[in-house]
C-alpha cells in the first residue's frame, strides 16, 4: 500500500506516519508537508534516516497548488498513491481570528485540489481528518455529546474552514462516488506537539517556571485523546472505515482546562521535583477569547462499535507526554527559538486548546 499524507511533518501527521510505517512492514509513505511554522522534519528524523527513497518519501509542497500535486501520481521514482490521508491544515483557532485568510488558503481550497486530483487518478480511500469543533459548542453542563448525524455550526473561522472542507468531501462523495472517509476527532495530546498548543505549552511554562496563562474561567471542557489513540483509529478507519461516512474518534475523558492544567503542574511536579504549590502559583486567568466554545464531548459508539477502542487514559497519557518534553527539551527549544513571533501576536501565549 502507498499513502500519500499530506501535512506528514506537523503532530498528528507525524505521529501517524511514524505509526503507520512501524505497524504495515509493506507499506510505504509519501510526505507532502509545506513546512509552515508548525511543520518540523525533526519529527521524522528517525524515519527519513533509515527509510527515505525506500518507504518513505518526503516532498515539500502545498496541498492547494494543484500541479505539485497531480504530479506526485505520475512522478518518476515515486510510487503511485492508493491512499490519501489528508492531516495538512492550518488549525490555531487564536490565529484564525486574527487572519482566516491561510485557512481557507489551505483548508478548503487545499482539500478540493486533493479531492480533484484523487478523482483524476482514482485514489482506492480518501481519509479526511477534520475536527469536533465543526459541531459548536455544548452545554456546559448536562450529558450531551455530539453525533455524526449532527448539524455543523461552527463558531470561529478555524472550525468553519475545516467543516467547508468536511462538505466539499461529501459533496466529492454524493457526485463523483470518491471513497471517501471524514473523521472527527476530540483534542489531541502527545509528543512532539507544537508549543502552542495547550497541554505542551503549559508543560513547558511549568518546567521554566513561566505564568500558566488560563482563558476566562478555565471552566471551557475538552475531550482529550492521546494521539497515538487517534492514529490507531485513522489506521483502523483506512481498511474498516464505510466510504461516504463520518466517524467521531473519541475517549471519553472530559476534562476542563484549568483542570487539565492543574493535572500537568502535578505531573511536572512528580517528575521533577519542583513543588507543587509553587506550580500551582503561576496558573492566572486573562480574558477569554472571542467565540470561545464551552464545551466539546463526542458520541464515539459508532466507531466503537467497529470494535476500536483507546487504549491510554488521559492521566497515562498526560504523565507519558509531560515526561516526554522534559526529556526533549532541545527539541522545544529549538522549535520556540525558530518560532518566537508566534507566541507573542494577540494572545498566542494563552495556549490554543484545539489538538
Amino acid at each position: 500500500m502507498v499513502i500519500l499524507v499530506t501535512g506528514g511533518a506537523g503532530f498528528i501527521g507525524s505521529n501517524f506516519v511514524r505509526h503507520v510505517l512501524g505497524s504495515k512492514p509493506t507499506c510505504c509513505v509519501i510526505n507532502l508537508d509545506k513546512l509552515t511554522y508548525a511543520g518540523n522534519l525533526d519529527n521524522l528524523k528517525c524515519i527519513s534516516d533509515r527509510w527515505e527513497g525506500k518507504r518513505y518519501f518526503f516532498i515539500k509542497g502545498d496541498i492547494a497548488d494543484s500541479e505539485l500535486v497531480r504530479s506526485l501520481f505520475r512522478r518518476n521514482g515515486l510510487p503511485r498513491p492508493q491512499v490519501i490521508i489528508n492531516f495538512a491544515a492550518e488549525s490555531h483557532v487564536d490565529r484564525s481570528i486574527m487572519d482566516a485568510t491561510p485557512l481557507v488558503e489551505t483548508n478548503v481550497k487545499g482539500t478540493q485540489v486533493l479531492l480533484d486530483a484523487a478523482c483524476e487518478y482514482g485514489v482506492e480511500r480518501f481519509v479526511h481528518i477534520s475536527t469536533d469543533e465543526v459541531y459548536g459548542s455544548l452545554p456546559l453542563e448536562g450529558p450531551e455529546r455530539f453525533t455524526e448525524e449532527d448539524r455543523l455550526l461552527p463558531n470561529n473561522p478555524y472550525s468553519a474552514s475545516k467543516a467547508a472542507s468536511d462538505l466539499l468531501c461529501r459533496a466529492y462523495y454524493k457526485t463523483h462516488s470518491l471513497p471517501v472517509v471524514i473523521t472527527r476527532c476530540c483534542n489531541n495530546y502527545g509528543p512532539y506537539q507544537f508549543p502552542e498548543k495547550l497541554i505542551p505549552l503549559m508543560t513547558i511554562n511549568a518546567i521554566e517556571g513561566l505564568p500558566l496563562p488560563v482563558y476566562g474561567d478555565g471552566r471551557h471542557v475538552r475531550e482529550w485523546i492521546h494521539v497515538l489513540d487517534h492514529c490507531r483509529a485513522l489506521e483502523f478507519l483506512m481498511e474498516k472505515g464505510k466510504v461516504g461516512e463520518v466517524y467521531n474518534i473519541g475517549s471519553g475523558e472530559e476534562r476542563s482546562n484549568v483542570e487539565t492544567v492543574g493535572a500537568i503542574v502535578e505531573e511536572v511536579s512528580l517528575l521533577s521535583d519542583k513543588p507543587l504549590k509553587e506550580l500551582r502559583s503561576l496558573i492566572t486567568f486573562v480574558k477569554d477569547r472571542p467565540g470561545h466554545d464551552r464545551r466539546y464531548a463526542l458520541d464515539s459508539s459508532k466507531l466503537r462499535g467497529l470494535g476500536w477502542r483507546p487504549t491510554l487514559s488521559f492521566r497515562e497519557g498526560l504523565r507519558e507526554t509531560v515526561a516526554w518534553y522534559i526529556e526533549h527539551r532541545e527539541w522545544w527549544e529549538k522549535v520556540r527559538g525558530e518560532n518566537i513571533g508566534s507566541f507573542t501576536k494577540g494572545g498566542m501565549h494563552t495556549g490554543g486548546d484545539e489538538g
